[in-house]
Order: C-alpha cells, then structure tokens, then sequence
C-alpha cells in the first residue's frame, strides 16, 4: 500500500509517551498511514536505553514515527509543543496523572487553541477513587485478577508479554477512531481515555462470568478444569511438545478416524462432548501412548489433516523461521539505531490487521532520538536564527 493509500493518511497525531502503553497505541496509528511525531526529552525515550525484558520496547513500538526531541518544562519547548499540537487531529499521552497539565499541555489548554483535538489520555485507572494512582502493567495483572487466573494456586503468575500495556493501547485507538468518526459530524474533538485497570477487568470478564453461571470461583488457568475431554499438550516421540483441542462432537469423529481409534469411534458413550469429559482418565493415557509414538511432523500432518486445531509449543523467537508468517508478509524489517546495536536488522511482527488483503509494512524506520527535529520545527515556521537558537540553548536537539 502507498502511503497516501493509507486509511488514516492525513492524520496528524502527536505523540507525548513513554514505555508501552502510549508508544503501541502510536504505533498502530503510525502503520495505518497517520503522521505520528513521538516528542521526546533532549536525552531521548528511556525505552532506548532499557536492557533485560525491556531492551524490546523502543524497537517494538515506534516504527512508523518522526521524532523531535524537545526541553517542553523551558518556555521556549513549551512554545513548540504548542505549536506542534495547534493544527494536530490526535494527541496522545500517558504520563501520571496531572503531569501534561503541570506542563501547561493539559486538555483543557490545548482544546481551547484547537477545537478540533482529539486528545487522548491513558492511564492506570478511569475516573474514580483509584484515578490518581500511578500504575503498571505487572501491577494491573495482580490487581485485576490475569496473574491469578495466569498462575498456580497461592502463585500469581503474570502474562509472559505486556498483554494489559498493549490492550490498553489498543482501546485507546478505538477510542480515538471512534472520536474521529464523531468529528466528522460535530467539528469538534474531545478527551478520551483509556486505562490498565479497566482493560484488565475487561479481560478477565469471561472468569467473573463464569462465577456467575456457576455460583463458584473460577481455579486458575494452570488447574482449571477443561470444558473438553482433549485439551492438552502431548510429546512427541522427538520429545516435542504439541497442543491438541478436540473442541466439538463432529472433530471427536474426524480425530478418531484419522488416527484408526475404532474403539472409541464405536462407543456410543463418547458420542457427546460431557461424556467424553466425564471419561477423561480413560481416554487421555490412551491418547498419550499414540502420540508418543509418532514424530512431531506426522503428529501435525494427521491433525492438520483432521482439521484438529493444533500447535507447537513455540518460543516467539521461533516465529522468525515461521514459514506462514514469512510469506505472508506477517513481518517488517527494522534497522536498529542505538549504540551497541546500531545498524542490525531484525524483523518483527506487523499489526495483524488487512485491509483488502493487504497488510501494513514499513514507511519510516526506527527515527534516531530528534531526528526529524530540525525538520519538523521548520514546517511549524521556525527560521534558521531561531533553531539555532533553539539548539544553542538546549531546548531542542
């Protein structure tokens, strides 16, 4: 897709965000054709200099985006800043509660400049008594209920990703598409918001369900009983490990004849998926041997064949070589800026959305900190006198 084919091309959003949450929502915005300008301090997003669990962040989700770093606590940075966001169709920030509006840069500033922002803010908590709480991923999954249901019993165990940080993200897009779309009919912006807290109770909403239907607390994942007789990861005789999910009556039939189990196919006290359930101590140590017996190449061939929903149990990095992704064009290639890394290339997934079966690539690689600041200050009207100026009293690099 072209860049001016882009759906949200035209869109100017400016990006005041650090971490996950703001930087995932950017991105999207970023990979769908929207002109995303990530302002960052003269030092540059602390994501670029993060190692351990975090080294991924800055790479992850800041594809896509111009990037301007600028002093915005001195009156000269607060100027620009303003000038940035006074033609913007989008903001987007997720610093603590009150940090934008210390800053001068709060909603209620800038809508009053720019009628038709959409400014959107995210955070820990929505409106309430938790509202001013700062917040983290790891604690929203503790809070809410995922690292309990994640874990063993007396184990909370958070998700292996920022599942809560992204989700949220990804909630605020739709607010701030949603706010769009209402734009076009009042002219005008408005604030929208979208929190951890939220996100992860509404994650966690099928459990608080299932309480509800059945009048007891839902065990953890880890120990949960299953709703289906074979729901569960088998080895291989190449000591691989596979999932296997025989999820209906009709996959119960097509299983049994792909792998020759007559006896079971003969029984009519299987016919039915709670009977199959109420017989799981019968029917999985047999599963188990048969699967034992077989390669992990055949094990998936036969499920495929069966249509049996099935996996590897995979590491993320073994989806580098993962030949559906590869030719779907599932991936970008990034080149890596920073110093122990500058210059490698590594592919990393697209947003797994298609638009008349196309997906979204890459426009703009990973922007060096302030790369496009000179460039981006001079569209604002900035003359050469005034950026030097600018540069020479650390306010902008």
């Amino acid at each position: 897709m072209k860049n001016r084919d882009l759906p949200l091309s035209g869109i100017k959003v400016v990006e005041f965000t650090h971490m996950v949450m703001g930087p995932s929502a950017g991105l999207i915005l970023a990979d769908m054709g929207a002109s995303v300008i990530k302002v960052e301090p003269l030092k540059g997003d602390n994501t670029r200099r993060l190692r351990g669990s975090g080294a991924g962040y800055f790479p992850m989700y800041n594809r896509n985006k111009r990037s301007i770093c600028l002093d915005i606590k001195s009156d000269m940075g607060k100027e620009a800043a303003l000038r940035l966001t006074g033609d913007a169709d989008v903001l987007i920030e997720n610093f603590r509660p009150g940090a934008m509006d210390k800053l001068g840069l709060g909603y209620k500033v800038l809508s009053g400049i720019n009628p038709r922002l959409i400014y959107c803010s995210l955070k820990g908590f929505l409106s309430g008594p938790y509202e001013n709480r700062t917040a983290l991923d790891e604690v929203m999954q503790m809070m809410g209920g995922l690292a309990y249901m994640t874990g063993l019993p007396d184990r909370p165990l958070r998700a292996g990703t920022s599942v809560i940080d992204i989700t949220g993200g990804m909630f605020g897009v739709i607010a701030i598409l949603s706010a769009v779309e209402q734009r076009h009919r009042t002219g005008k912006g408005q604030l929208v918001s979208s929190s951890l807290f939220e996100t992860t109770a509404f994650l966690v909403g099928q459990h608080i369900a299932q309480q509800g239907v059945l009048g007891a607390p839902p065990p953890p994942m880890s120990v949960r009983t299953s709703a289906w007789s074979i729901y569960n990861i088998f080895e291989s005789a190449d000591d691989e490990k596979i999932f296997v999910g025989v999820v209906s009556d009709s996959l119960w039939k097509r299983f049994c004849d792909e792998f020759g189990l007559v006896d079971f196919a003969n029984d009519s006290s299987l016919d039915t998926n709670n009977q199959r359930v109420e017989q799981k101590d019968r029917i999985l140590p047999v599963i188990r041997d048969m699967f034992a017996g077989m390669d992990k190449s055949e094990m998936m061939r036969r499920l495929e064949n069966a249509g049996v929903p099935f996996a590897p149990v995979n590491r993320p990095a073994d989806l580098i070589d993962d030949p559906h992704m590869n030719a779907s064009g599932a991936f970008v290639e990034l080149t890596l800026n920073e110093e122990e890394t500058a210059g490698r290339k590594i592919k990393l997934p697209a947003i797994p959305v298609e638009m008349d079966h196309q997906k979204f690539g890459l426009h703009k690689d990973l922007p060096t900190r302030g790369s496009d600041s000179m460039a981006v200050l001079k569209e604002l009207g900035y003359s050469t006198e005034e950026l030097q100026a600018m540069l020479d009293e650390g306010v902008a690099r």
